[in-house]
């Protein structure tokens, strides 16, 4: 009988460390965004610019998270194991964004963006 989970724990890593992860994973690994060019006659097309993929979410605040070591975090290979069996790496990453410590939840967004960003199979 096939696994029909869409949805429950994952994962995130970046260089073989694993975080705390408490929920919101997103993942981008879109090569492109299109958007369309409406004209006053007709739709005349779209425009198309590059995407920067990423990997984002919220982490616990644990005692073995360094918020220092995450900002320095440069080159590295991040990859997100979702419940539903897929995996998605990000390479030559960076830590992205400043994070904004919540202290009364004990959590902080992460991000992760990459040169290029791929989907395991």
């Amino acid at each position: 009988m096939a696994d029909n989970r869409i949805a429950g724990v994952c994962y995130l890593k970046a260089d073989g460390q694993q975080f705390a992860l408490k929920g919101d994973l997103t993942i981008n690994i879109d090569k492109v965004t299109r958007t369309g060019v409406a004209g006053a006659d007709r739709v005349h097309g779209f425009t198309e610019t590059v995407n920067i993929p990423f990997i984002s979410g919220t982490v616990s605040l644990t005692s073995d998270l360094s918020i220092e070591k995450l900002q320095a975090m440069t080159d590295v290979t991040v990859v997100a194991e979702l419940a539903n069996g897929k995996s998605y790496i990000l390479r030559n990453a960076w830590s992205a964004e400043s994070r904004e410590l919540n202290a009364s939840e004990g959590q902080t967004p992460l991000r992760f963006e990459g040169k290029s960003g791929e989907e395991l199979t």
